[in-house]
């Protein structure tokens, strides 16, 4: 089944891209740390967040339509967006890639990939190569105080690690934290 990238249509896609936005943060808890991590994150997916995260997705579209671009099954058939879940269903939202607008580059001096999914059925098809080039080709319109794009991974995730590397990144800094209960 053909893959297509369009921008995000908060009107038919929605859905399909909040079941990836799920995929991908249950996939950073399971994937990345231990139980605590994975009911942290787990924990955070309330209908509540559903609809502050869509909001703000929809906030950086209205900046630029490509900041969330999507990968869709079959796109090219006329039913882009209206079909979910995960399995290659055609009109189905099976990735996603949201670059951060222009005028929020200051956060980081940078371009900012704020996240990257592709469900596993789609995963080895160059549907993650393509929503980066894309992500890439968004970045390099910007201006920007540095000319670069930036994201944080996990080091436990080797997978998105591998990823990366292939693509030209490499560590800049380190993100630390804390926790602000304490």
């Amino acid at each position: 089944m053909t893959v297509a990238l369009r921008p995000y249509d908060p009107a038919t896609d929605a859905d399909g891209l909040y079941d990836c936005k799920l995929a991908f943060e249950r996939g950073l808890g399971e994937n990345t740390g231990g139980d605590d991590k994975a009911a942290a994150y787990e924990g955070k997916l309330t209908d509540g967040y559903r609809e502050r995260w869509l909001a703000w997705v929809g906030r950086c579209v209205a900046d630029d339509e490509w900041c969330v671009t999507v990968a869709v099954a079959g796109g090219d058939d006329g039913t882009a967006g209206r079909d979910r879940g995960g399995d290659g269903t055609a009109g189905e939202v099976v990735g996603y890639v949201f670059v951060l607008p222009e005028r929020l580059a200051m956060i980081w001096d940078a371009a900012v990939l704020n996240e990257l999914y592709v469900a596993p059925a789609h995963r080895g098809a160059d549907v993650a190569d393509d929503l980066m080039a894309a992500a890439v080709d968004l970045a390099a319109d910007q201006s920007l105080p540095l000319d670069r794009l930036v994201l944080d991974v996990d080091p436990a995730n080797e997978r998105a690690k591998g990823f990366y590397d292939r693509h030209g990144f490499e560590s800049w800094g380190e993100m630390v934290a804390r926790p602000l209960d304490g």
